[in-house]
């Protein structure tokens, strides 16, 4: 339990000190933002920080810092530090980062910062990765809670009728006004999560539950390795790719740049808060790794949740299951498709004040959406994680390309080529291994990747040098975009 309580006074310490040294470096000011210098009603609309807060926190979250913590935790309490750390050196950068350079772009997505910051080339590819992959989210967040909704209603209320539901849902939830569904909805379902990550620490306290202590040793009852799989099991909670597209959509309705590091970087380590509750009230309610894993096979990750909260919490703890394990992956998916009708809107210039454009860019892909989930999902959706941490590691290199290119002293940028260099060496190693990859052994695998990360770090390094040659000039999609 020791190292249970420590890690969250780390997290806190991080988002107070680290957290305000990317703030010094992004240095926001008193500039007009888009939400209010575009304001439009629909995707450009003033929020309360409260609600910016609770809204971006649920649009990271969802099931991700549960069901990825729990899988995460069958390492063992290893998997502490890379929560931890993993989302104060990574993934709150990485999310605040996204977020503000998003925000002095009037909201652009992370496609058309691509572009900006990588070339052309790097925009189209990003574009249409982007958009996959948010299709792909959206699609699998609607088979798996319209399933959990059946099982649980009379059998006339079947998997294909909740599926009809849940795809009206997400036309509105696409199309509508920001404020007027996502910004009343979100912000209860927000605080529901952040209930159950309580309500579990009161139920190991109170039923005498062992957290295990840190060790390094890898616990992994199928003695997984643990680089690289471990840091791409475990993305919400300590880095995650899907972020970079959610963010923007949140810095359309920032008010002020000075609410970016607690609306980015805090829901961020709030996430992170979460992952680390369950990581560790997964191995305590099971007591093992090796239960923990076996509660995963047998019962599936909504079940194991479901388990966990009943066991520790009765009758209320069930309850909250069946919300967490129905609401939250829905409102992954409605922001998922919302997130993809701006990046296609930016790509066909499609002007979204007009509620027609909203549907005509919405409606294909959500019959897209029900024809794919007739479509086994299983082999496609174990590509998702590395695609999504693939995606996180593009998205800090743009930002280091934003900061070499702004910042008076582009060394600040180490402060994102440091967990970039990281994750492309993750993302290499684990697509390498993977079983879903090439099926490399580690004795090979390791070195490719890890070389491959130590190669980008020295051209990092080599840019920096001749910053001034390769980069007379910083264009600019703000009309307000200015240097640091």
């Amino acid at each position: 339990m020791i190292s249970f309580v420590l890690s969250l006074v780390i997290l806190l310490l991080g988002y107070v000190f680290y957290g305000r040294l990317v703030e010094r470096v992004f240095a926001p000011d008193d500039r007009k933002t888009p939400a209010v210098a575009r304001e439009d009603g629909v995707d450009f609309v003033p929020l309360k920080l409260w609600k910016l807060y609770l809204v971006q926190l649920l649009n990271i979250a969802g099931t991700g810092p549960i069901f990825g913590a729990l899988m995460g935790a069958c390492f063992g309490p290893v998997v502490f530090l890379w929560i931890i750390f993993g989302a104060i050196i990574g993934g709150g950068v990485h999310d605040y980062m996204c977020g503000m350079i998003s925000e002095r772009h009037d909201g652009a997505s992370i496609a058309e910062l691509s572009g900006v910051y990588l070339g052309p080339m790097a925009k189209w590819a990003m574009r249409l990765f982007s958009v996959v992959l948010l299709l792909l989210t959206g699609t699998v967040f609607v088979t798996s809670p319209a399933a959990l909704i059946a099982q649980l209603t009379p059998a006339f209320l079947n998997r294909p009728f909740w599926i009809a539901v849940i795809l009206i849902y997400y036309l509105l939830a696409a199309i509508w006004p920001i404020d007027k569904i996502i910004g009343r909805v979100y912000p209860v379902f927000g605080g529901v999560l952040i209930i159950m990550a309580v309500g579990i620490v009161f139920g190991i306290i109170r039923g005498g539950y062992t957290v295990p202590e840190l060790t390094l040793q890898n616990l992994h009852p199928k003695d997984l390795p643990v680089w690289p799989f471990m840091f791409v099991t475990v993305a919400c909670g300590a880095i995650s790719g899907f972020h970079s597209t959610q963010s923007p959509m949140v810095a359309k309705c920032i008010t002020s740049e000075k609410q970016g590091r607690k609306v980015f970087y805090g829901a961020m380590l709030s996430e992170s808060v979460i992952a680390l509750v369950w990581a560790a009230g997964g191995v305590a309610f099971y007591g093992t790794t090796g239960g923990l894993q076996n509660a995963l096979t047998e019962l599936g990750q909504s079940g194991a949740v479901y388990d966990i909260s009943t066991g520790m919490l009765g009758t209320v703890g069930g309850i909250l299951a069946v919300i967490g394990v129905v609401v939250c992956p829905i409102t992954s998916g409605d922001t998922a498709f919302r997130s993809a009708r701006l990046i296609l809107a930016e790509t066909t210039k499609l002007d979204q004040k007009s509620i027609r454009n909203r549907i005509i860019l919405t409606v294909p892909m959500l019959v897209f959406g029900a024809v794919m989930t007739q479509i086994d999902f299983n082999v496609l959706w174990r590509y998702f994680s590395w695609s999504n941490q693939s995606l996180a590691m593009i998205a800090l290199w743009v930002s280091t390309e934003y900061l070499i290119k702004t910042h008076k002293n582009p060394f600040a940028s180490l402060i994102t080529a440091v967990p970039a260099s990281f994750m492309t060496g993750v993302c290499l190693t684990y697509i390498l291994m993977a079983e879903e990859g090439f099926r490399i052994s580690g004795y090979t695998a390791y070195p490719i990747g890890i070389g491959f990360a130590v190669s980008h770090f020295i051209f990092f390094i080599l840019l920096i040098k001749c910053r001034d040659k390769v980069h007379p000039h910083l264009p600019k999609l703000h009309s307000e975009s200015k240097e640091l």
